[in-house]
C-alpha cells in the first residue's frame, strides 16, 4: 500500500500568495527565472549624500515593507540591506500594466526600483519610480510591522525573519564583523600571522572540557571536534613561527544558558621569547584597540554600568582574591584536610578527586567571580587546574597563568606556556589518571605534542580570547544567543 504523503495546509493569506505566484507563471512572468539585477546604489548612499544624488536615475533592490496605494500614485518603503527608503510610484509613469501589477504585490516580496531620487513635500528621501521588477515572491505573510516579532524562540530559529522585522539585529552583527576585523588588524599590526590548524581531532586536548565524538569511517577511528586551538598551534611555535594566532570555531559538548553554547568562537594565540606578562599587556591593549576601533571610544556602556578599558586593569593573585572576598587566606592552608574543612565550614561543595588546588578554585567561582565587574587579570592558578601552564618558580603549587573577567565573566585565558617535556608528559598522566576515575573533562597523552616539545619549543606566551563575549561587552548585549547567527537550539520536535 502506497504510503500516503503530507498535504501542506496553508493559511487563508498564504493561499492568496501562492494564487497569485500561480497567476505570474500561468501568465509567464515567473519571478524566480530572473538572474543578474542591476543594482548601482544603496540606500545608505542616498541618505548619507543626498545632495550628489538628487535627480539622479538610480536601481535599488530589496523587500517592500510598507505600502500606501493611493488610486493612481502609492508610496512604498523598500528595505535593502544598509535601511529603508521610501519609493514613489504613478500608473502614468510606469503604465497601467506594471502599476496594476505593483498593486498585486505583497509585504515582503523581493523587488528592484528604478528611478529619479528626489524629496518629498514633508522632505523625506525618495526613489520616483520609473521601473518596478518583482525578483522573488514572499509566500509568506511577515509580523505585523508595529508589533515585530517578540518571541525570542521564533527570533533564534528563524533568524532570516528576525533580521527582516528587527533591523538592530542585523545592526549587531555588523558590528560582529567589525570586533573580528579590527582583532585581525590589531594582531597583524604586532607581526602575528594567522594560521588554520584541524578541527577534527584524534585526540582531544587543550583545555579541561567534554568534547564531541565523531566517527571517521575510512580510517575507522573516533575522532573529536576540537574543544581548543591550543595544541597544534604551539606544534607551529616548535616548527619556526614566532607569532600565530587562529580565530576558528571550537565545540564543547557541555550546557547551554545565557554565556554558554556548544559552538563557539575562539581567538588563540602564541608568542615565542615572552610570558603570561607579556599575554597580559596584548590582552588589555587589544580590548582596549578594539574597543576604540568599533566604539569610538573604550568606555563601554553596558546597561546601567560603564566599563573603563581606558585605565590599567586591575592585577590579583587568585589567592588574594578569594582571600579579599571570603576572609579564607588559602596562603595559611597546607594540606588537602585543612582545605576540605575550610570547604565544608564554607559549605562549599567538593569530590572525593578535588585537591587543594581545586578547592581555592571552587572558592573562587563562589565567591570572586561575580564582583569581578571591572576589567582584572586573576593570576596565580593552582596546578591541579592548569596543565599546560608553566609553575611559577618561587611556588611551584601555581602557575604562571591568568585570567582577565569583566562583569563577572571570564573573556580570556593565558599562560606562559608549559615547555618542558617531562613536567608535560606528568601532567598529561594526571589527567589520563582524573579521565579513569570518569572526569569527562580530562584527556589522555598526546604523544604527538610530547614529540614536539621533545624537538624543542622556546619560552612562549599563549592568550585564548572568546571572541563570542567579548562582542557580548562591546554590544552590551546580555545574551550569547542575541550575537550567534545560528544559535544552537533543540529541534522542535
Amino acid at each position: 500500500m502506497a504510503q500516503e504523503q503530507n498535504t501542506p495546509v496553508y493559511s487563508e493569506q498564504e493561499q492568496i500568495r501562492r494564487d497569485k505566484l500561480a497567476a505570474l507563471r500561468e501568465a509567464g512572468h515567473d519571478p524566480y527565472l530572473l538572474t543578474k539585477v542591476p543594482v548601482d546604489t544603496k540606500s545608505s548612499q542616498i541618505k548619507a549624500d543626498f545632495d550628489a544624488y538628487d535627480g539622479k536615475d538610480v536601481t535599488l533592490a530589496g523587500r517592500m515593507m510598507t505600502r500606501r496605494i493611493m488610486g493612481k500614485a502609492s508610496f512604498a518603503h523598500m528595505l535593502d540591506t544598509d535601511g529603508e527608503i521610501q519609493f514613489y510610484i504613478r500608473k502614468d509613469d510606469v503604465g497601467e500594466e506594471t502599476y496594476a501589477a505593483f498593486k498585486d504585490m505583497d509585504i515582503g516580496d523581493v523587488i528592484c526600483v528604478r528611478g529619479k531620487v528626489f524629496k518629498t513635500k514633508t522632505g523625506e528621501i525618495s526613489i520616483h519610480t520609473e521601473e518596478i521588477t518583482l525578483l522573488a515572491k514572499c509566500l509568506k505573510p511577515l509580523p505585523e510591522k508595529f508589533h515585530g516579532l517578540t518571541d525570542m524562540d521564533l527570533r533564534y530559529r528563524q533568524r532570516y525573519l528576525d533580521m527582516i522585522v528587527n533591523p538592530e539585529v542585523r545592526d549587531t552583527f555588523r558590528k560582529r564583523s567589525q570586533i573580528i576585523t579590527a582583532m585581525r588588524t590589531f594582531l597583524e599590526s604586532r607581526g602575528f600571522m594567522e594560521v588554520e590548524t584541524p578541527v577534527l581531532h584524534t585526540q582531544a586536548g587543550g583545555a579541561a572540557a567534554r568534547p564531541f565524538i565523531t566517527h571517521h569511517n575510512t580510517l575507522d577511528i573516533d575522532m573529536y571536534l576540537r574543544i581548543a586551538l591550543e595544541l597544534h598551534l604551539k606544534r607551529l611555535i616548535v616548527g619556526g613561527f614566532d607569532r600565530v594566532y587562529e580565530i576558528g570555531r571550537v565545540f564543547r559538548n557541555e550546557g547551554m544558558d545565557t554565556k554558554h553554547n556548544p559552538e563557539f568562537t575562539m581567538m588563540e594565540l602564541y608568542q615565542a621569547f615572552t610570558d603570561f606578562h607579556g599575554m597580559m599587556d596584548i590582552t588589555e591593549d587589544m580590548f582596549r584597540y578594539i574597543a576604540r576601533a568599533v566604539n569610538g571610544t573604550a568606555m563601554v556602556q553596558y546597561g546601567d554600568i560603564t566599563i573603563d578599558l581606558e585605565k590599567p586593569f586591575a592585577r590579583l593573585s587568585m589567592v588574594e582574591a578569594v582571600k579579599k572576598y571570603s576572609g579564607v587566606d588559602f596562603d595559611a592552608i597546607h594540606t588537602l584536610e585543612e582545605a576540605r574543612a575550610v570547604a565544608d565550614e564554607h559549605k562549599i561543595h567538593y569530590e572525593k578527586r578535588h585537591q587543594k588546588g581545586d578547592i581555592l578554585n571552587l572558592f573562587f567561582d563562589e565567591y570572586v567571580e561575580e564582583n569581578l565587574v571591572q576589567p582584572t587579570f586573576i593570576y596565580g592558578h593552582p596546578v591541579e587546574i592548569s596543565p599546560l601552564a608553566k609553575k611559577m618558580p618561587e611556588n611551584p603549587a601555581y602557575t604562571e597563568r591568568f585570567e582577565v573577567f569583566i562583569l563577572g565573566r571570564e573573556h580570556g585565558n593565558a599562560f606562559s606556556e608549559l615547555n618542558d617535556p617531562i613536567d608535560q608528559r606528568q601532567r598529561f598522566e594526571a589527567q589520563a589518571a582524573l579521565k579513569a576515575l570518569g572526569d569527562e573533562e580530562a584527556h589522555g597523552v598526546d604523544e604527538d605534542f610530547l614529540n614536539a616539545l621533545e624537538i624543542g619549543m622556546p619560552p612562549t606566551g599563549g592568550l585564548g580570547v572568546g571572541v563570542d563575549r567579548l562582542v557580548m561587552l562591546l554590544t552590551a548585549t546580555p545574551s550569547i544567543r542575541d550575537i550567534l547567527l545560528f544559535p544552537t537550539m533543540k529541534p522542535m520536535d
